[in-house]
């Protein structure tokens, strides 16, 4: 995966930019609110979605990780297709699109999607964010089984993930890392 690119944008239209990274230029699609903060000519680095069909693969690209990250959940989302993620990442959270809708109106990002849809993006996104919330809380980084993992070299999210699959009255450290081992090795 490539998590981000930092370059020289060389080009850019009303979809996409294209950024030079050591004699490479690689085409990143943006929403249109961001393509509007960037120049041709500056420096940016510019965080990544590589996103692989049968016949294709394109980038997607957000100024800011929390953008990314909510394009991320975004795309798990029936009918959410990576164009219309990449324009509702600009949002960032759930709550900032549900206090647009709250208004009653389709906001510019959400182009093409009707109000009835973006509402039931809303509830399914919250359902999404709510477990999210529970996996982050059951784990905490100063859990001695973190930690451990942490040293060997796996992310925060990876670790996350593993931990919270395993039953809460598992207590022992050793036992603990043990299983999330076979978890990450899976």
């Amino acid at each position: 995966m490539i998590s981000f690119i930092f370059g020289e944008v060389l080009y850019k239209d009303d979809k996409k930019i294209v950024l030079d990274r050591g004699g490479i230029g690689f085409e990143v699609f943006l929403s249109s609110s961001n393509l509007e903060k960037i120049e041709v000519g500056e420096e940016r680095q510019i965080y990544t979605f590589l996103s692989v069909g049968e016949k294709f693969l394109e980038l997607y690209g957000f100024l800011t990780e929390k953008e990314s990250n909510f394009f991320r959940i975004l795309k798990t989302i029936s009918g959410v297709g990576p164009k219309t993620a990449l324009n509702l990442a600009n949002f960032e959270t759930p709550e900032s699109l549900r206090e647009v809708l709250t208004q009653g109106e389709v906001p510019a990002e959400a182009k093409g999607l009707g109000l009835k849809k973006l509402q039931k993006i809303v509830l399914e996104l919250t359902g999404k964010i709510e477990e999210i919330n529970k996996k982050e809380k059951k784990v905490n980084s100063t859990d001695e089984a973190f930690e451990a993992l942490s040293t060997l070299g796996f992310s925060k999210k990876q670790i996350i993930e593993a931990l919270s699959q395993l039953p809460i009255e598992m207590k022992d450290t050793e036992q603990r890392v043990k299983e999330a081992l076979q978890i990450l090795g899976n």
